[in-house]
């Protein structure tokens, strides 16, 4: 892959790596950051080693989760507040009751999703979020295709059961 393309992936990918960031991180200077830490690491990668034969897609989910992942290891990521977690624009016209009670439910499915085990959550995010089918998973977090499905059943599992109080309060 050429310099000249390499803007074109940015492009291409900016997105998507900064949503999966997201997901795994709840922090949007966390996701930013990891997102451009990927892309820098990707480009110097691809400088040394101009190959031919690449999947540029799964490459890239595994640059961002490396980079995730060595954050982690060198330091508790930082926390938003719960004011700015909560924060949500009323662009559709909705009632504030309507938007309060969405905030509230994403608030509670990130908080959620951010205490699942970090396996099930990079398997959950990646699958349900970002849409990736199987083998790209199992390419990315270099695991047995079965696996990611045990792990994407397993998640789902604890996150359905760390929801299960919120269901019943609204049920009740």
């Amino acid at each position: 892959m050429s310099d000249v393309d390499f803007p074109k992936l940015v492009e291409d990918y900016q997105d998507a790596l900064f949503r999966f960031a997201l997901r795994l991180t709840a922090n949007d200077h966390d996701a930013e950051e990891i997102g451009q830490e990927a892309f820098v690491r990707a480009f110097r990668w691809l400088q040394a080693n101009p190959t031919g034969e690449l999947q540029v897609k799964p490459w890239l989910y595994r640059v961002t989760l490396n980079v995730f992942r060595n954050r982690v290891r060198r330091r508790r990521l930082a926390t938003i507040g719960l004011d700015a977690a909560l924060a949500v624009s009323d662009r559709d016209g909705a009632q504030p009751a309507a938007v309060a009670e969405r905030s509230e439910t994403r608030a509670e499915l990130v908080g959620a999703l951010a205490r699942l085990p970090l396996r099930y959550r990079e398997a959950l995010v990646l699958r349900h979020v970002e849409d990736l089918t199987y083998p790209d998973i199992a390419a990315i977090l270099r695991r047995p295709e079965g696996t990611i499905k045990s792990d994407v059943y397993r998640g789902l599992a604890l996150l359905r059961a760390a929801l299960a109080p919120m269901r019943e309060e609204v049920t009740v």
